[in-house]
């Protein structure tokens, strides 16, 4: 009897490469962007790139177990995971392990890690959306019958989301369900109504929250309070600008020297701009570009209809943050609170994203060698 595909072919070693790199220019960037911060917060100098390294660690393992499991058995963990994120997502407003930062409760603390639901919930969606797109393949032009459910469920995690409150991840899922119910072949008409009937709630969310309001004031105009709510955006212009062409040389960062917040997490791109210069992050871009161009190609490549669809959701996820991301540092979108994939320190993060990497490196040994 032949071994099944998924036995005999080799995972998709470009893919890996790719993450590798990205995750070690992530490490390089951190230890760069952090070294002063934590000196000043912990009295080491190496406490955020210590932790991003073990996270790295088990991030690598928790890949390749993946890579090695069959991405098809993912379908019957399904309700089981989902339903451990209702769990999670609650846990975190309603139990003492809640960890609340900055006015928001998105983290559980326990033992001295801090462990961001939200970012298992991006993961966990998309494996939920392809699993039940498939099942609702011959509905899926029926608006009630088709797309009305993923809605519902999707509504509900967006809402413990927005308790937190997390409008950026939230909007996060509300994309990645619009870009795979689109691919799983629901009417445009459909997408497009729910998208002009969400408006006014958008309208709500944004500028009828104050600190959110101020964000967009920001970033339509931050010089008009460059002490004020526009001094973030301010500080990582001066950081992109300041790198000129080839940077400052590495660990040369003047912005990370308390005038940029968070320069190891939301913003390192500007620091990595600022140290490597226009080169530097046009060759990230790049990375980042062949890295979704090698996901999607893993998806189109993949004949099995749940494979397909699991494969464009990773990398539309892993993609969206990036764009996103990297939007906010350049001034091209609001500030959103969305860490850069591979890169930015933040140990959920880096876990869940090397996960999704598993995942379509377990889909790539299944596909037809090139030419065959």
């Amino acid at each position: 009897m032949n071994r099944p595909a998924a036995q005999t072919r080799s995972m998709d070693m470009n893919l890996l490469t790719l993450t590798a790199v990205l995750v070690g220019i992530g490490l390089i960037m951190i230890y760069s962007s952090s070294t002063i911060l934590a000196l000043r917060m912990y009295g080491d100098a190496y406490f955020f790139i210590k932790r991003q390294v073990l996270w790295a660690i088990l991030g690598f393992g928790t890949l390749w177990a993946f890579s090695r499991y069959p991405y098809l058995k993912l379908r019957r963990w399904v309700m089981p995971l989902l339903a451990a994120c209702v769990f999670l997502l609650l846990a975190v407003l309603v139990l003492p392990v809640g960890k609340a930062v900055g006015g928001a409760r998105r983290w559980l603390s326990l033992g001295g890690l801090s462990f961001q639901p939200a970012e298992m919930l991006k993961l966990v969606i998309v494996i939920y959306l392809a699993d039940a797109l498939v099942r609702k393949h011959d509905s899926i032009k029926s608006f009630v019958a088709g797309v009305l459910p993923h809605l519902l469920v999707v509504g509900l995690l967006a809402t413990l989301l927005l308790l937190q409150p997390d409008l950026g991840t939230a909007a996060i899922v509300v994309a990645l369900a619009g870009g795979m119910l689109f691919v799983g072949g629901a009417r445009f008409s459909h997408l497009l109504s729910l998208l002009l009937t969400s408006l006014p709630a958008v309208f709500l969310l944004v500028f009828k929250v104050g600190y959110r309001k101020r964000r967009l004031d920001a970033f339509l105009d931050p010089w008009r309070e460059p002490l004020g709510k526009g001094f973030q955006m301010i500080q990582s212009f001066l950081a992109l600008g300041s790198g000129g062409l080839w940077g400052r040389g590495l660990c040369e960062s003047q912005q990370k020297l308390f005038y940029l917040p968070t320069p190891h997490t939301d913003f390192i791109f500007s620091i990595l701009g600022e140290e490597l210069g226009f080169v530097g992050t046009f060759l990230v871009i790049v990375l980042y570009g062949i890295f979704i161009w090698a996901g999607f190609s893993i998806g189109r490549r993949c004949a099995e209809p749940f494979g397909k669809l699991l494969a464009f959701g990773l990398t539309l996820l892993l993609g969206l943050q990036a764009v996103i991301n990297i939007g906010v540092v350049c001034g091209l979108v609001p500030t959103k609170g969305t860490t850069l994939p591979f890169i930015s320190a933040g140990g959920s993060s880096l876990l869940f994203s090397l996960m999704a990497v598993g995942i379509l490196l377990s889909i790539s040994r299944t596909l037809p060698e090139e030419g065959a």
